[in-house]
């Protein structure tokens, strides 16, 4: 069976889309795994509208991105504010592979906006595609694409 011949609705790639598949969502998840926690900062710092924001907080909410707990500032009325949650963190070799992308055929002349390096050492982190067996660095090149078990043929269209 071929990709073509193949039915995408059960695509785990495009369930993921339709979660975080738009620029706003990506874009507070980028800041949400960079420390910004707060409604009016996420506002700020990523630009967008109020109804914009709080539609896109409540899907990566509802969809296990993100969490609420509750905080109160001295003398105001209790709030919400966002962390990610484990579910949220699995993205984040993905935003970092968008970043890599980014830093390679989109870069400021100035330099990176944000350099992740290793902790320990650092050096710059970056996102490779490995064998699970070797950890063998692997490019496209490299491996072999088939039908996973939750393939099924696509329906024939109706004439």
């Amino acid at each position: 069976m071929e990709w073509v011949d193949i039915d995408g609705d059960n695509c785990p790639v495009r369930r993921t889309l339709d979660l975080v598949g738009e620029k706003w969502s990506l874009l507070i998840v980028r800041d949400a795994v960079n420390g910004v926690r707060r409604f009016e900062d996420f506002r700020r710092h990523v630009g967008m509208s109020e109804a914009v924001l709080a539609d896109r907080l409540r899907k990566l909410v509802a969809g296990g991105v993100l969490e609420t707990r509750p905080y109160r500032e001295p003398g105001a009325r209790t709030r919400l504010e966002y962390r990610v949650t484990a579910k949220g963190w699995d993205l984040w070799p993905a935003l970092l592979a968008l970043k890599q992308f980014g830093d390679k055929h989109f870069a400021d002349p100035a330099g990176p906006l944000l350099e992740i390096r290793h902790t320990e050492c650092g050096a710059p982190a970056r996102v490779v595609v490995e064998c699970s067996a070797d950890h063998a660095h692997l490019t496209n090149r490299d491996v072999t694409v088939r039908p996973g078990p939750a393939a099924r043929p696509l329906a024939a269209e109706a004439d």
